[in-house]
């Protein structure tokens, strides 16, 4: 696989800001390469300090746990979704490109809320790390507005299917925000408990799900030769029903039968990994990972499988390990393969992962495996907290460099000098 100097910036000209904000996916993701490492980089100081005896604690204005649940589920990945749906809704559905002023202000209040999110929680400061919160979710809103717009102004004849259902996705994760923000506000723990369960079980997962089942077979068949595409519509729903499922019997308070959707969502996630080829993507690394991200979606399932059971007392608990599968593992993982993917192949670069970019993906996917097995008796009282900080120091140890190499391709025009 090629590497040098075609991924990591190349001869394409000069920073400008007209070549910054040439393409949504580049201000966007610029800023999703900085908050994967700026959002980490808050949460292993609040780990250090609890595995180092005599290390200070970073005191925040709200809860570490709060502010990384926040900055995890709603702060990081929202740059990227943006990225990637402000890139693909017109190609979808033949409509018009998204205007630069509109996805501009989107990233300016979107980067404007997140920098004052952390001078409020650093400061002290609980009033301003609210307005944060709040600026950060207008910019949300900003950018959801500019992807109804192309949904709207496509052909009367487009296929929307997926489309309507990432748009109904985004609505709920506005709504997680918000429940986030009345926590922070002072409603009460229950509120961030919320946001958390939205934040995951009808924000993140649902998106992923989505946007893997329309492109994984697609990906697939463009880089395997003979391949046969399997994307049955039936199943989109049926995950997306479960996932759904799962998080309002956690809210309702149901979790003696939590236990049905989680075993549908987990079979539907293997029976794809199965059908789209697993074993048969590792002929196309840029491929593989996609799918290698995907199968912890079943992973992670199986595990939160294993933890409903041991709820009715079946075995022992897994603490937080299947949120972190889902988390680390599915969600990381799917957001790395699939930003190298498009910052690659709209940079004028060849689509290929080259060495570095693949053992990087490696050793984020070795941050999803420890963190899983920090949780897993009897390894969770042998670790302690030194398992979460080695989890978090991994996570850095692979979004780190690869930030790096993606953050210049943004800055400068493409390399082949076309237009984006």
């Amino acid at each position: 696989m090629s590497g040098g100097r075609g991924q990591a910036g190349g001869p394409g000209g000069g920073i400008s800001w007209s070549a910054f904000t040439a393409a949504p996916h580049r201000v966007m993701m610029s800023g999703g390469a900085v908050q994967v490492v700026a959002a980490m980089l808050l949460w292993a100081a609040e780990l250090a300090g609890r595995a180092l005896p005599g290390l200070p604690l970073p005191v925040l204005a709200l809860p570490p746990a709060w502010a990384h649940a926040f900055l995890m589920l709603y702060g990081t990945f929202t740059f990227y979704l943006f990225g990637f749906l402000m890139t693909t809704y017109p190609r979808w559905m033949g409509g018009p490109p998204v205007p630069r002023a509109r996805y501009v202000a989107a990233f300016v209040l979107l980067v404007a809320g997140m920098v004052t999110l952390y001078l409020g929680l650093l400061a002290g400061a609980r009033p301003l790390a609210v307005a944060g919160g709040a600026l950060f979710l207008a910019g949300f809103g900003a950018g959801v507005r500019a992807l109804w717009a192309v949904y709207r102004a496509a052909p009367a004849s487009a296929d929307r299917f997926y489309e309507t259902i990432l748009n109904g996705v985004l609505l709920l994760a506005g709504g997680g925000m918000l429940a986030w923000l009345a926590a922070a506000a002072g409603a009460g723990a229950a509120w961030e408990r919320v946001a958390v369960e939205i934040g995951l079980w009808w924000f993140l997962v649902p998106l992923l799900v989505t946007v893997g089942h329309r492109m994984i077979p697609f990906f697939s068949e463009c880089a395997l030769r003979g391949y046969r595409p399997w994307r049955p519509r039936w199943t989109l729903p049926a995950m997306l029903v479960a996932s759904f499922g799962h998080g309002a019997l956690a809210l309702a308070g149901g979790t003696r039968w939590i236990w049905i959707p989680d075993l549908v969502l987990a079979a539907l996630a293997l029976t794809h990994s199965a059908r789209w080829g697993f074993a048969r993507s590792f002929a196309v690394r840029l491929l593989a990972v996609l799918h290698v991200a995907w199968l912890w979606l079943g992973v992670g399932m199986v595990l939160q499988l294993l933890d409903d059971l041991a709820a009715l007392g079946f075995g022992p608990p897994l603490g937080r390990a299947p949120l972190h599968a889902l988390g680390v593992g599915f969600v990381a993982g799917m957001t790395m393969a699939m930003a190298t993917r498009v910052t690659l192949g709209h940079s004028g670069r060849p689509l290929v992962m080259d060495r570095l970019n693949w053992a990087l993906f490696w050793v984020l996917m070795a941050a999803a495996a420890v963190r899983v097995t920090a949780e897993l008796p009897p390894a969770a009282a042998a670790l302690g907290a030194g398992g979460l900080l080695a989890a978090a120091l991994l996570w850095l140890a692979a979004f780190g460099p690869w930030a790096a190499r993606m953050l210049p391709i943004y800055l400068r025009p493409r390399a082949d000098g076309r237009p984006g």
